[in-house]
């Protein structure tokens, strides 16, 4: 899968993970990113080979943003990468990643095609540019590719500390819970309330604060969270789980997610 980029974008390549060395390449960004920026650990993190990976590496596809002009020979090549796996893949073998969090009973019999989305980052010297676009657009057509009616997946507050975005997760449970048929909720042993703040007491600009970027993306476009947080002691975040029903997408924000980069405003 690639895209046509425009001239100042061709040391850019989108694809899915094809080899070995890809795969280790997209690990050893999820390492720079999630261990050593973020102070992730667990069982699974090889902090000498310096590679964050688990068991559902395998099963996964793994969307890539390349940057041509950085050394493969030393995995550094790949620059953004995100983790996706289908529900056809997923209800037949491993099941979802995020099953580990949340009770997906509600999401598992609506029967619908649905895409689990994870492990998203994107290189320190690549923010703030056109590399997440880039990474939505391929998505987009994956997406399409595929039939994707839903779309899902755990997104992260760097910390543990919910009383620091207690406006933010107050503010998300009031306006974005899931309806009732999707509402995923977080399992009872691990469950953490998100309406810390009452709805009079919510200060709409601290919240937006307190909310990362790419949450933000995802309310934009019509997403909604399942019911409770997971405080990942691992990773060193506070989850909750984003979905997006592609049927229930404004037609202009339907547009703009799936635009070309070619496009681009």
């Amino acid at each position: 899968m690639s895209l046509n980029l425009k001239s100042d974008e061709r040391h850019f390549l989108l694809k899915l993970a094809d080899c070995p060395a890809d795969l280790r390449a997209a690990q050893r960004l999820r390492y720079r990113v999630f261990v050593e920026e973020l102070g992730a650990t667990g069982p699974t993190v090889d902090h000498r080979a310096r590679l964050e990976s688990d068991a559902y590496d395998q099963y996964h596809d793994h969307l890539l943003l390349i940057d041509r002009r950085r050394d493969r020979g030393n995995l550094d090549h790949v620059v953004g990468a995100y983790r996706l796996l289908r529900s056809d893949v997923a209800l037949t073998g491993p099941g979802f990643y995020s099953a580990a969090e949340y009770d997906l009973a509600a999401l598992e019999g609506c029967g619908r095609r649905m895409l689990e989305l994870g492990r998203s980052c994107v290189d320190p010297a690549h923010r703030g540019g056109v590399a997440m676009m880039l990474l939505w657009n391929a998505l987009a057509e994956y997406v399409l590719r595929h039939d994707i009616e839903l779309m899902f997946g755990v997104a992260s507050y760097h910390g543990t500390d919910v009383g620091a975005i207690s406006q933010s997760l107050s503010f998300l449970h009031h306006n974005h819970l899931a309806p009732p048929e999707y509402r995923a909720r977080v399992k009872e042993a691990q469950y953490q309330r998100l309406d810390l703040v009452a709805p009079d007491q919510i200060d709409l600009r601290r919240a937006k604060q307190q909310t990362p970027p790419l949450i933000k993306a995802y309310l934009r476009l019509g997403g909604f969270i399942g019911d409770g947080a997971f405080i990942d002691r691992n990773f060193n975040t506070v989850d909750v789980l984003l979905m997006m029903d592609t049927a229930r997408m404004s037609e202009r924000h339907k547009q703009a997610y799936t635009r070309r980069s070619a496009a681009r405003a």
